[in-house]
């Protein structure tokens, strides 16, 4: 039975200095199930109670307790009852006590209940090295920079902050997204066409439902993506229906074929995974079908700002804001851990997204914001890209160095640029690759696992899609060897 034990148990004399710090000592909350009606009396029961929490696990080895004063003055015990408990299991060896450092559960194997056994925890990957695409390298996340950002943001921050806020995002890092976006991506917004969300997959289903509420039945897609995108897309009662992608992009002519599609979605600046950018004209055709079709693209913009061999392409959205929803994410410029995206969108759909917004999306991670705000506010965001594109660039330069060299009959393909490459292999030969990779311990998808229809399907190249941004940077040399072996054979 639980016990809250408001009043002193019969026999003990009330604690009146405890009662005096109940409110104001800090200890932590510790719940315990006592027994009154058990033999020995109030201590008796304390001391079993504890020891049952400490034995099942429910109490960690290291855990600090509650001061004698605090437990006592929450049991409503006398604080010479929980002082003697606690004595009592120091003596066991449950528990520990130093001066200055109080009192914790003892470093000691807890054998945990049937009760509560965990389940076995899911097997893990054997593979050793881990070149899938979708993941920067989160070991060069900027700790220091972005610890200083917290920082400020904390210090700065109105007492507003605090609240449920804006449902569109913090205006601190809506304002400071606008000014960004301009300057690098070439996007043409203001902060109250900005909304924040939590990363991009948030973002495509709010514009998935926002399309199939006015009317939409079908979405054009690229015939190269990732399946989680279709899911968002169909869980929000829209099909998807593939555009065919070859080395210019996704073929937009296509979509004349299409009466029934009014939304688009594309990554005009680096194709996932083909690697290609999306040709000048095609790009033009997207933004005309649009206004012909009173229709909307939907730009993904997932490393827009990672282009190696000249400046990165500026985004689609520029060439027409009422046309084309601009959608962007810290995922891989920083971590996919931060869940934070945002969408700059045509004036007349910034209501029906924030409508759309269920109640658990209404309001992001509002310190996470402010410390982005700040971020990027300061340089450090602008530092840190930089740096990761040098980082990235140096990667690609080694990995084609290193095929050339040892695995001629593979061709990288597709620009320089983004955090993942794509090598073009023999004719038959993928999932030859893709098995051996896996006998060397590396974990890397073949092309055809991001086929989303029979366009992609008939006439596919075999090739890998190798993330060379995924592993730590003590880790890529030899995700790189185990690569190399994997295709010397090919």
């Amino acid at each position: 039975m639980t016990v809250p034990w408001a009043t002193p148990a019969a026999g003990a004399p009330a604690d009146a200095d405890a009662s005096a710090h109940a409110g104001a000592d800090t200890g932590a909350d510790l719940h315990l199930d006592l027994d009154p009606g058990g033999p020995g009396g109030v201590r008796a029961a304390l001391i079993r109670a504890l020891r049952d929490a400490v034995r099942s696990g429910r109490l960690a080895p290291g855990t600090r307790l509650p001061s004698s004063r605090t437990l006592a003055a929450d049991l409503g015990l006398a604080r010479n009852t929980v002082a003697d408990a606690y004595g009592e299991l120091v003596a066991e060896g449950w528990l520990s006590a130093r001066q200055g450092s109080g009192t914790r559960v003892a470093q000691r194997t807890a054998t945990a209940s049937p009760a509560i056994a965990r389940r076995p925890a899911p097997p893990r990957s054997t593979a050793a090295h881990n070149l899938h695409p979708g993941s920067p390298d989160v070991s060069a996340f900027p700790r220091a920079a972005w610890t200083a950002a917290a920082r400020k943001a904390l210090a700065d921050a109105p007492n507003d902050a605090f609240g449920y806020g804006d449902p569109r995002g913090r205006v601190e890092l809506r304002q400071a997204l606008a000014d960004y976006l301009a300057r690098a991506r070439g996007v043409r917004t203001d902060p109250e066409r900005i909304v924040v969300c939590a990363g991009f997959a948030q973002g495509l289903s709010l514009l998935s439902r926002v399309v199939r509420e006015r009317g939409a039945e079908q979405m054009a897609v690229e015939s190269y993506g990732l399946d989680l995108h279709h899911q968002l897309i169909n869980g929000a009662g829209l099909r998807t229906v593939p555009l065919t992608v070859d080395h210019h992009g996704a073929r937009t002519s296509e979509l004349a074929a299409l009466p029934d599609s009014s939304a688009l979605l594309l990554t005009p600046a680096h194709q996932f995974p083909t690697g290609v950018p999306l040709h000048p004209d095609r790009r033009s055709a997207a933004v005309d079908w649009a206004r012909a079709a009173d229709g909307l693209v939907l730009e993904d913009d997932y490393d827009g700002e990672f282009r190696y061999d000249r400046q990165p392409v500026g985004a689609l959205q520029g060439l027409d804001p009422e046309r084309v929803a601009y959608l962007g994410t810290a995922s891989k410029s920083l971590a996919p851990a931060l869940r934070l995206g945002w969408m700059a969108l045509p004036e007349h759909l910034v209501d029906e997204v924030l409508a759309a917004k269920t109640p658990a999306e209404r309001h992001p991670a509002t310190l996470d914001q402010l410390t982005l705000a700040a971020f990027i506010g300061s340089g450090a965001y602008d530092r840190h890209v930089r740096a990761m594109r040098l980082r990235y660039r140096r990667r690609r330069d080694r990995l084609v160095e290193a095929l050339a060299e040892r695995a001629p009959a593979v061709r990288v393909s597709g620009i320089a640029a983004g955090l993942h490459a794509v090598l073009r292999l023999p004719p038959g030969t993928e999932q030859e690759a893709v098995r051996g990779a896996s006998w060397l311990g590396l974990s890397v998808p073949g092309l055809e696992t991001f086929a989303c229809g029979p366009s992609a399907e008939t006439g596919a190249p075999a090739a890998l899609v190798v993330g060379y941004g995924t592993p730590p940077e003590h880790g890529f040399s030899a995700a790189l060897e185990a690569l190399c072996q994997a295709l010397e054979a090919i």
